[in-house]
């Protein structure tokens, strides 16, 4: 099998941040399509947001949540798959998104991440495009958004 040249550095690995809106699914199909066209190797993750609600939940709402998760992260994998791309699901959950996807782009490496741009305003934006934000010495990876 012919690997693909990229036509530029640092995409060796990428790393997709989903939630399950549209917004992410756009950025998906955009890191499956970036990962195809450079023989990438593509990192999926998707962060349950744990809140003071959620720790309220009884064990068997929280297994059902988790079970939808793996179903939906399993979906982009087989996705991957039909596109030629190697893929690996990653699934936290926590109360700060963006550092664990932070920390996992340190983790695994990677080159760039690749966000959806939910339209946020004000802290909410900052919060969820944090991975994103601040120098190139404190963030892990270049950032890719996707509409």
């Amino acid at each position: 099998m012919r690997k693909n040249v990229c036509p530029t550095t640092g995409f060796e690995k990428l790393l997709v941040a989903t939630d399950g809106s549209e917004f992410s699914a756009a950025a998906v199909q955009e890191a499956i399509n970036i990962a195809a066209s450079c023989s990438s190797t593509l990192f999926v993750i998707h962060v349950f947001e744990v809140s003071a609600e959620v720790e309220l939940w009884d064990a068997r709402a929280a297994e059902k949540i988790e079970e939808g998760i793996r179903k939906y992260l399993a979906g982009i994998k087989a996705k991957a798959a039909r596109a030629g791309v190697t893929c690996e699901t990653v699934m936290h959950w926590g109360d700060e998104p963006y550092k664990l996807i932070v920390a996992e782009a340190a983790k695994r490496k990677v080159g760039v991440i690749v966000m959806g741009s939910h339209g946020r305003t004000g802290l909410t934006r900052l919060m969820m495009a944090a991975p994103c934000h601040g120098s190139s010495a404190t963030r892990p990876a270049r950032c890719w958004w996707c509409r």
